[in-house]
């Protein structure tokens, strides 16, 4: 099965990137840390030698439910927001509490409660991930900004909010964009999937939108399956895109349907 052959939406190419994202979240779960308390070589994580490798763990035509991290050898509440300038300088910034409002914590005579990002420490002391006293934890507050390989100028600005829906919901709008030419509001408005992170089942929330027979046919193939319709929608992240086509020297850009948000100029 060959991914660009797959058509968008279609179950055998849904599967494919449910797989990839599944293989992410193993390796982030066991290996993302604070840098600065770890001697592992991060760069090793984005070889492609190591992707090919890991590539290999997805099944063409059935969800594998017993994947693990790969072998890799030691050497709630959130705002986004994107800014590009005429000369294609961008700020692409977010700004999280996490879950509700956070910690719940507010300091006396101020008005803003403090982040409970330290939720995704680990407790165990042999896990990279630890907790431990001036260390950062791992999270997905992930403000991107991707650029042209040629000359590094800007491709686009963006961020998908929405907690462990972050990561997913990057790699989602950036397929549709780089893969199949979207422009940056119908890569926003596009039907999603959410792995459930949480859910050992390997359980796939499937936005509606998604044809009835990917869903079945993603059942089929092994894929614990749930459609979420209504309000229940927010569970796919909230993003913001801004691009440029530096050809014509245009700036165009997109908001997500499933939250307050715009996308406008300003002269």
């Amino acid at each position: 099965m060959t991914y660009m052959r797959c058509p968008p939406l279609s179950a055998e190419r849904l599967h494919l990137e449910i797989e990839a994202v599944r293989l992410a979240f193993e390796d982030s779960r066991a290996y993302v840390t604070d840098p600065a308390f770890s001697t592992l070589d991060y760069g090793k994580l984005l070889d492609k030698t190591y992707a090919l490798k890991r590539r290999q763990s997805i099944l063409s035509d059935h969800a594998n439910m017993n994947i693990k991290p790969g072998l890799f050898v030691k050497n709630g509440d959130t705002v986004y927001l994107s800014v590009v300038d005429s000369s294609g300088n961008a700020c692409s910034f977010i700004n999280s509490i996490y879950m509700s409002f956070g910690s719940g914590i507010v300091p006396a005579g101020f008005g803003f409660s403090l982040q409970n990002r330290g939720h995704n420490f680990s407790l165990f002391p042999d896990h990279p991930n630890c907790v431990a006293p001036n260390k950062r934890p791992y999270h997905t507050i992930i403000p991107a900004i991707a650029t042209y390989e040629n000359d590094d100028s800007l491709f686009a600005s963006f961020g998908v909010m929405g907690g462990f829906m972050q990561p997913q919901g990057h790699v989602q709008v950036l397929t549709g964009m780089i893969n199949d030419k979207l422009g940056p509001q119908a890569a926003l408005d596009r039907p999603r999937f959410c792995l459930d992170v949480h859910n050992r089942s390997g359980l796939i929330n499937l936005e509606e939108g998604v044809p009835d027979k990917t869903i079945n046919k993603l059942e089929e193939m092994g894929h614990p399956a749930k459609k979420i319709s209504g309000l229940n929608r927010s569970l796919f992240g909230r993003g913001q895109i801004i691009c440029q086509d530096p050809l014509n020297d245009v700036f165009y850009a997109g908001s997500d349907p499933r939250a307050d948000g715009c996308a406008m100029s300003y002269v």
